[in-house]
């Protein structure tokens, strides 16, 4: 597993296959569901409610994305506060870096980050809770991407914090990559608002 940024520290396995992994920066969880392959290609489950519940990661998601991007696009970093969103992310197709940085005022680990690498052979899943930021790069000539929202996209309650923040000292595998106007004028972390950052709950 490509992981960055933050280590595992714990693994539950389910009798169906499926295993989730705890990083060291509570509430990011890496999925593991079972795939069943064969010649014709695979097949696997990717959201069962009851097994969800099991690992962990609740349920409550209202809204399902399908981002399709080029090789070189970097959407992120964002998050939205105060109507927040956890989100259920894989890659469909392509390969992506994908990372979760905690802004939660008040957590004992706010502005870390964690970076994993997502694609369309290994079909792991990220799952990233309520008060982190969230954004990935695209690795592969295309990359379509995938998440579950438990909450609806609210366009007033939407901040961009900035991908090349050098404070949080993301190891982005690209210079210049391309972005959208409003994710370029993204804030760094230490200039947002009190009011704009969501407050750690233990």
């Amino acid at each position: 597993m490509k992981l960055l940024g933050a280590k595992l520290v714990g693994t539950r396995q389910l009798a169906q296959g499926t295993t989730v992994h705890e990083l060291e920066i509570p509430g990011l969880k890496v999925v593991e569901p079972r795939v069943f392959r064969d010649p014709r290609g695979c097949f696997l489950e990717t959201w069962q409610e009851q097994r969800y519940r099991d690992l962990g990661l609740g349920s409550g998601f209202v809204q399902d994305n399908l981002s399709i991007s080029t090789q070189g696009v970097l959407r992120g970093l964002h998050f939205q506060h105060p109507e927040a969103q956890a989100k259920l992310v894989s890659v469909v197709e392509g390969e992506v870096l994908d990372v979760a940085v905690d802004v939660r005022r008040g957590s004992p680990t706010f502005g870390r980050w964690a970076a994993l690498h997502l694609d369309d052979v290994d079909r792991r899943q990220f799952y990233i809770p309520c008060g982190f930021a969230h954004g990935f790069y695209v690795l592969s000539p295309k990359a379509i991407f995938s998440y579950k929202c438990d909450g609806y996209y609210a366009a007033n309650c939407e901040h961009m914090l900035l991908w090349s923040d050098p404070d949080l000292d993301i190891p982005w595998p690209v210079g210049s990559p391309e972005l959208s106007p409003k994710d370029a004028a993204g804030l760094r972390l230490r200039d947002f608002p009190t009011s704009s950052l969501p407050r750690f709950e233990a």
